[in-house]
């Protein structure tokens, strides 16, 4: 298949060339094949990356690569060549030290990399003596590394414990080992993907300072479109085990000539639209079960143009244009896919009468520790949300974001000024004090729904106990209510008797959402819920969360790190740091600007292409047990003033309309929007 490799540098160049890789799983008795037909090839120093659906085959991909295929898992034909080695061929010491010297790989969870009873100068300095470097030399080379990444303090790092690190200092310490013997292949499988805007964009900008010093070649494996955009010089589109696409990454997000790609690209929230203004495409269908029962092209079941050929004919991969091929007999008519949503949202929008905000929290706070040695999660933070209304919640991690949501659902009660309303009625702080109909009023979608889910339940059975016990539905009456929601979720009932194991992560997340509507919710909040989801499955839950709410008129409280995600099913949008409510207005306002320097640091930190050096957010965010005296901001803030800066905390002052923003500067000094790309 050569066709599949030009026009990439000739084979002695290659610093990983993949030609033919046929992959297969053993399940009971049976082969699954997983990966046909596979080739690509990255050369000496280039990034490329691989993108697709979860379940296209693109962590098999990479375990392959490092020969760590879990046991029922085999490469049945292909070749894999990392610098000219063939590393199929290895076995025993010389895979070892393989493994050791040529190739080394960044996960997704930093957390679950590390041994979490183990220092981080031990851990890493188990690298260095597998690498046969002296014991006496070790601990200066794993200072040295640490450095590298841009760790400050290496020493002070070096003796903590993995818990003792934020989730950025974490992924540090990851790359710091994977780069420590200088490899050959430097895989990073979703290394941002669990990260906030600010760190993420950190983070990548080390990765691609490290590539360019190092010289290392890296493949790249997500499904972040707009960070592969940024990182990549070349892209693989992998559906079902197959390449569909391949070539220069911005030429194929731009003019993409394969279905799948314009389907994945189409998915995205485009920036300055809204959930009241269109809805997002999707793809229709879920992946194959089994490559062996496709016959024809791979995509054809989920493709708007697919024609009898494509049901009876494989494509080859066909040349488009330099570098750039598509699997795909009509590639010439994908950029004209036919949308599979209305663009339009539905106009049966449910009319509430605004009298009052649903909810309202007027300076709730909320300190953790002693006396002694307090934590200050939330200060004096006062926030309304009004019925049919989302209000988008953004900040870095350890701002107070998931504090706040834990306060209004009661499973953390606020210091004891605090004061929480629903429907003009005063709250109990706690959720146990609390009565029946105000836990149906608030419900939850967490981020996480494997952890969310009874594992050991039906899904009849999680869907149907906060129906009997929140609204008191029984026989018939229960039932007809069951069949509803599943109707309203979009999920069909075939799935009531499974467990949540036997179902994908999106189906998982729309059981956690029915769970949430259950009863008769009028807030939902939604804490990080499509986080680790692809852009397709991404944008079915936001397409069905804005067809819930025009349908039966819930609110939400949206927290999210993702400012594209925000943007689209935001009507307002709150801004927190260390606590403080830093900027409060309309979605538009807020994005628009004038910003707050620190919500225009996080959109330049969101965006594709970074705008300007001087607006990324250096260092992390302050302890909280030690705010900075005046704005808690200043530290970090690329628009500072002066003492007064230093010295004295600004109000939340409406400076337009209803857009409020905590900050020393006049509108005029403020920046506006940077453009957040796909």
């Amino acid at each position: 298949m050569l066709d599949a490799l030009s026009p990439m540098q000739d084979a002695t160049a290659a610093a990983l060339e993949v030609r033919d890789l046929d992959i297969a799983y053993r399940v009971r008795r049976r082969d699954r094949q997983v990966i046909r037909g596979l080739s690509f090839r990255i050369g000496q120093g280039e990034t490329f990356g691989l993108v697709g659906e979860s379940g296209c085959g693109k962590s098999t991909v990479a375990l392959a690569v490092t020969r760590y295929l879990p046991e029922n898992g085999r490469v049945r034909t292909g070749s894999i060549h990392i610098g000219g080695q063939d590393a199929l061929a290895m076995q025993g010491e010389a895979l070892r030290q393989f493994r050791t010297r040529s190739i080394s790989m960044v996960y997704q969870d930093p957390g679950r990399a590390l041994n979490p009873s183990i220092r981080i100068g031990a851990q890493l300095a188990e690298v260095f003596e597998v690498a046969g470097v002296p014991a006496s030399e070790r601990m200066d080379r794993v200072e040295a590394i640490l450095g590298r990444v841009r760790i400050v303090d290496a020493g002070r790092v070096m003796g903590r414990y993995p818990h003792e690190l934020s989730g950025g200092m974490l992924q540090r310490v990851v790359i710091a080992m994977a780069l420590a013997v200088d490899p050959t292949l430097l895989i990073l499988d979703e290394p941002t993907t669990a990260l906030d805007a600010t760190v993420e964009a950190e983070v990548l900008d080390l990765i691609e300072t490290l590539r360019a010093e190092m010289g290392s070649s890296v493949l790249f494996i997500g499904h972040n479109l707009a960070v592969i955009r940024r990182m990549c010089a070349r892209v693989g589109v992998l559906y079902a085990g197959t390449l569909v696409e391949e070539g220069p990454t911005r030429e194929i997000f731009s003019h993409p000539r394969h279905p799948y790609t314009v389907g994945l690209l189409r998915c995205l929230p485009r920036p300055g639209l809204s959930k009241h203004q269109t809805r997002l495409d999707t793809i229709p269908g879920f992946l194959p079960t089994s490559l062996a029962d496709v016959k024809g092209c791979v995509f054809a079941p989920r493709c708007g143009l697919a024609q009898d050929i494509c049901h009876t004919t494989e494509p080859p991969l066909i040349p488009v244009a330099e570098g750039r091929v598509s699997r795909c007999h009509f590639h010439e008519q994908a950029p004209n896919l036919p949308r599979t949503t209305p663009p339009a949202p539905p106009t049966n929008r449910k009319k509430i009468p605004a009298f009052r905000p649903v909810i309202r929290a007027d300076n709730i706070s909320k300190t953790f520790g002693s006396a002694a040695a307090p934590v200050y999660a939330l200060r004096d933070v006062s926030v309304e949300i009004w019925p049919g209304e989302t209000l988008g919640l953004v900040g870095e991690s350890g701002s107070g974001k998931t504090t706040l949501a834990k306060l209004l659902m009661g499973l953390t009660p606020p210091d004891e000024k605090g004061i929480i309303e629903l429907n003009g009625q005063k709250l109990a702080h706690r959720a146990t004090a609390r009565q029946p109909a105000e836990l149906e009023a608030l419900q939850i979608v967490f981020q996480n729904p494997d952890a969310a889910l009874n594992r050991s339940q039906t899904i009849r059975g999680i869907i149907s106990r906060p129906m009997k016990k929140l609204g008191g539905y029984r026989g018939a009456a229960l039932t007809e209510r069951l069949s509803g929601l599943m109707s309203h979720i979009r999920l069909a009932e075939r799935y009531l008797p499974m467990r949540p194991r036997q179902l994908s992560g999106g189906l998982k997340q729309r059981v956690a959402i029915a769970r949430a509507f259950a009863g008769d919710p009028r807030i939902v909040v939604c804490d990080e819920p499509t986080s680790a989801l692809d852009v397709s499955v991404q944008a079915a839950i936001l397409n069905l969360l804005a067809d819930l709410q025009a349908e039966q008129g819930v609110s939400y409280l949206f927290v999210s790190h993702d400012l594209r995600v925000v943007r689209y099913i935001s009507d307002r949008i709150a801004v927190l740091y260390l606590g403080r409510l830093m900027e409060i207005g309309p979605a538009e306002a807020v994005f628009n600007g004038p910003h707050h320097p620190y919500t225009e640091s996080l959109m330049a930190a969101s965006a594709a292409e970074e705008a300007s050096g001087q607006l990324r957010l250096k260092g992390e965010i302050p302890s909280a047990m030690r705010p900075p005296s005046g704005c808690v901001f200043h530290t970090r803030c690329p628009r500072k003033i002066g003492t007064i800066c230093e010295t004295t905390e600004p109000e939340l002052v409406q400076r337009e309309g209803d857009h409020g923003i905590r900050c020393h500067l006049d509108l005029d000094q403020m920046g506006r929007t940077v453009t957040v790309e796909a």
